[in-house]
């Protein structure tokens, strides 16, 4: 059977005042032996639970006596319960392959689990998919959910998951949509594989048989020093060129068709060819902002806005301070997400717990000179996001301003987003910083107050301070 561990029982709450403590297996739910956070928060949410617990070998029940849709006050050690079920897809431009030796092994887990696409925004295959899990979807509906595409010619999907299942696996995603559920797609183009002519018949394919998907989104591979796959490269500049083309092309195709753009491409790709990023609003509702789309036409949409009220005082009454976009800038746990770890209540975990981003802020904010010059770290692709936006900020802060690219080292290749930063990497950088600068670390880089090394955020000398990923939070840390 399996089970839930107790990694924190929150003092006072119902699960604390009926006895539960750290170190407790849940086994069953109001007799519903849990195999998910999902199952177990449906159960949970019930008033008055009863729960099967297993502690020191022995078995017993406890009633937990609470309100309907009051939380239990528990936290769980994993979201998934029966064992995450893993990707046994071999497709050559998976990053998890490249990543560098002697890496935690939570990292290194390939899942292709419908579970954690809702939970996490992971992106599925649908390789493992089967009709159990089309009904329990369906059922519970359990939306958005995120699945990836790459190809919709059976023989280019086979080749690029290296699994026969590919080829057909997409008819689950047929299913999914007639029964109304929200998916978003993927297309993760490698050049020479499924770009130019394999790439329009992609978008046609989705036109033809996916026009009920909310958004796709076409991102280039990443290519990292750690690289094995020969057919794996890095787009030139004209290669990706034409995929902007070709899926803006496709924009106005699927605009006059369907009335909506539909599909949209990674911030990557204007970066790639040379070409100014689109206005926000080209980005309709930034729904796959978190797989960087439409990220950096929204940081630069807030900053300049927050900007604007605070020297402008349009909109604000009091010191009011401006908020940030409903998508935001930052993005969520996605790709390396800790699936081995679960939000206490609420489905979607957080990336930077709140009491490390308070005791940072107020770290820094005791050890600098209000004066003091400020420096931003960022990766390669972040820097020509943030340098064009610097006299801004300049002007705002009344102090100089300079950014500090992060050469990353660690994984090498084309890889330069900020998100991938790590701490030896970010350790380096700052560490000829002696003049007292304010240095600034976006948040979009930790993950439960971790780099993707292992390193935490107190391991840096000098300290950093940790502003949230989105354009309102810099001008805030900026403008104090």
């Amino acid at each position: 059977m399996s089970s839930a561990r107790v990694s924190t029982v929150a003092p006072g709450s119902p699960a604390a005042l009926a006895g539960l403590v750290a170190g407790d297996e849940i086994l069953s739910v109001n007799g519903e032996a849990i195999r998910d956070v999902i199952r177990y928060q449906i159960q949970s949410d019930e008033a008055d639970v009863e729960i099967e617990i297993k502690r020191g070998g022995i078995e017993r029940f406890v009633l937990v006596e609470k309100m309907a849709g009051e939380p239990l006050g528990v936290e769980l050690a994993s979201a998934v319960f029966d064992r995450v079920r893993t990707c046994d897809n071999h497709c050559p431009f998976c990053f998890i392959h490249q990543l560098p030796p002697g890496m935690r092994k939570s990292l290194s887990l390939k899942d292709d689990d419908y579970r954690l696409s809702f939970l996490y925004g992971n992106f599925t295959t649908l390789t493992r998919f089967t009709e159990a899990d089309l009904e329990r979807v369906i059922t519970e509906r359990l939306s958005p959910l995120y699945v990836s595409i790459h190809a919709t010619d059976p023989d280019v999907r086979t080749h690029l998951l290296r699994n026969r299942r590919g080829a057909t696996s997409l008819r689950w995603l047929e299913a999914l949509l007639d029964a109304g559920i929200d998916v978003h797609g993927q297309v993760v183009v490698c050049p020479g594989v499924n770009d130019a002519a394999v790439l329009d018949d992609t978008m046609l394919g989705i036109l033809d048989r996916f026009s009920g998907l909310s958004t796709v989104g076409v991102v280039p591979l990443g290519v990292s020093a750690f690289n094995t796959e020969p057919e794996m490269r890095e787009h030139t500049q004209a290669e990706a060129l034409k995929v902007v083309e070709t899926v803006e092309g496709w924009q106005q195709v699927f605009t006059e068709v369907l009335g909506r753009r539909m599909v949209y491409l990674g911030d990557e790709y204007y970066l790639m060819a040379g070409r100014p990023f689109p206005e926000l609003e080209a980005y309709d509702e930034c729904l796959q902002h978190e797989n960087g789309i439409g990220m950096a036409a929204t940081f630069i949409s807030e900053v300049r806005d927050s900007i604007a009220r605070r020297l402008g005082g349009a909109g604000l009454q009091g010191g009011e301070a401006p908020m940030a976009s409903p998508t935001g800038t930052g993005t969520r746990a996605g790709f390396f997400a800790w699936v081995d770890g679960a939000p206490a209540e609420g489905y979607r975990a957080e990336r930077a717990p709140k009491s490390l981003m308070a005791v940072d802020l107020l770290r820094v904010k005791d050890s600098r000179r209000a004066d003091a010059p400020v420096v931003l770290l960022t990766g390669a692709y972040g820097d020509a996001v943030l340098s064009p936006l610097l006299p801004e900020l300049i002007t705002l802060a009344g102090v100089p301003i300079t950014t500090l690219v992060v050469e990353n080292r660690f994984f090498g290749g084309n890889i330069g987003v900020t998100g991938l930063m790590t701490g030896a990497d970010i350790a380096a950088a700052i560490a000829n910083l002696k003049n007292g600068e304010r240095i600034i670390l976006p948040d979009v880089a930790l993950s439960n107050d971790r780099f993707l090394d292992g390193m935490g955020v107190a391991d840096l000398v000098p300290a950093v301070e940790v502003v949230a990923t989105n354009g309102v939070a810099l001008v805030e840390a900026l403008a104090r």
